[in-house]
């Protein structure tokens, strides 16, 4: 039988042993987590309106302070707290969001002016305060609830009726 072909010598084994190989493409893999958070719709209502009370005045101006920790009023000056009508109260708001996500409530900064029904009067609430610290986490019931109280500055014989007047309360959310 004849062979066709080169025979394969030792010396040429060795040279294609040696020859380099074609390199084939290295694909580099890594992996990594996928996640999301996600939040509960913050909602805000209005539970109580601040209620300064019954209040009788003077030729002297003063002030009504309502307390957002107790809802107790105390006033100064001319101003007297008539323990008549509605009680006081601090403004109190209720609101839920996912559990222990940060928010932040904001209230005014400015002086807001409370009308006279029926005519042309004012006065206005200023000294805004908080019942706590405005950064706070919602809690572990996905509630939360707050108190705001402030400042009314009443002139000398301020004019007898019922006032009223707004104010925003922010609440920030991630």
């Amino acid at each position: 039988m004849k062979r066709l072909g080169y025979p394969i010598t030792t010396a040429s084994a060795a040279l294609l042993l040696a020859a380099p190989a074609p390199l084939l493409a290295a694909t580099p893999a890594a992996q990594a987590d996928a996640g999301a958070i996600v939040l509960r719709p913050l909602s805000l209502l209005k539970k109580t309106n601040m209620d300064f009370g019954t209040l009788a005045t003077s030729p002297v101006a003063g002030t009504a302070t309502i307390n957002a920790v107790t809802g107790a009023v105390t006033t100064t000056g001319g101003v007297t707290a008539l323990p008549i009508g509605t009680a006081p109260s601090a403004a109190a708001f209720v609101g839920a969001g996912s559990r222990n996500a940060p928010y932040q409530i904001r209230i005014p900064k400015v002086p807001v002016t409370l009308t006279r029904v029926g005519g042309t009067e004012t006065m206005t609430v200023t000294n805004w305060t908080l019942d706590g610290p405005s950064n706070r986490k919602v809690g572990v019931n996905q509630a939360f609830e707050f108190h705001v109280g402030g400042q009314l500055i009443v002139a000398a014989n301020q004019a007898g009726g019922t006032y009223v007047g707004t104010f925003d309360v922010t609440v920030h959310y991630p």
